[in-house]
């Protein structure tokens, strides 16, 4: 299978994958910080993916940025490029207006971690992130990922 095929079929089964956001239970456990990640994505030609870090109500989400795949053999460096990141987290039927940042990074082929957006939340809140990195000519496409907050 060529190159070109591979590409569309990953890019066909990331879509599929990201229809539904994932969810994840939050920290139990006092002063204890639980991890999770949602589905990966294809923005900009590069895999993005949203996690977030809970504890005792505190979220915080950020984004991760690497290569789509392996650079084939021989093949050179890929070129540094400026992404346009947004991220964002929202209380769920809170009604209060989600909490956004939006930064330029550059990406050098090493995987990298877009983070400042953090958000408080009550027991049995669902805390909803987003993800979206556009850089020219791509649009953002954001991932999404939810978290339950458990006592």
């Amino acid at each position: 299978m060529n190159r070109m095929a591979l590409l569309v079929v990953g890019v066909a089964g990331l879509t599929a994958l990201a229809g539904a956001p994932a969810e994840a239970a939050g920290a139990a456990t006092t002063g204890q910080t639980v991890t999770s990640c949602g589905s990966a994505g294809l923005q900009a030609g590069l895999s993005t993916r949203l996690c977030a870090d809970v504890t005792d109500g505190v979220v915080e989400f950020y984004g991760k940025v690497g290569l789509a795949g392996p650079p084939s053999p021989g093949s050179p460096a890929p070129a540094p490029k400026d992404l346009f990141t947004t991220l964002s987290a929202e209380v769920v039927g809170s009604g209060l207006a989600p909490v956004t940042q939006d930064r330029q990074v550059r990406f050098t082929a090493t995987p990298l971690e877009v983070r400042g957006v953090v958000t408080t939340a009550s027991c049995g809140s669902t805390v909803r992130g987003t993800f979206g990195v556009a850089s020219f000519p791509w649009s953002a496409r954001p991932v999404v990922h939810e978290v339950t907050i458990t006592c």
